[in-house]
């Protein structure tokens, strides 16, 4: 799949399934990959600093970066790091088919 459209899925999956921080300044969305290797979860944050990515495998943060250019190489290294958790084309469409 490639990133624009990543990128659409996971914006509109935000907008419809965002949750505020506590003072409406910072709002966040997670989706959660349960797969035969592990758990993967994926925390968007928007917030006056900017958009910020956090990344757990198996309950344990393994990265956090900031804004969508920096998203895709942080991925692709857990993906290189744990083989078989990230599978991008299933991920995203399992993604919109939630919105």
């Amino acid at each position: 799949m490639e990133q624009t459209e990543i990128k659409r899925i996971f914006e509109a999956y935000f907008e419809k399934y965002k949750k505020t921080e506590g003072d409406r300044t910072s709002w966040s969305a997670v989706w959660m990959e349960m797969t035969p290797v592990g758990v993967l979860e994926i925390n968007l944050t928007k917030c006056p600093r900017g958009t910020t990515f956090k990344i757990f495998v198996d309950k344990r943060k393994v990265t956090e970066v900031m804004e969508w250019e920096n998203f895709f190489p942080a991925i692709e290294a857990v993906s290189a790091d744990h083989p078989g958790l990230y599978d991008a084309d299933k991920l995203f469409s399992d993604m919109e088919f939630m919105i």
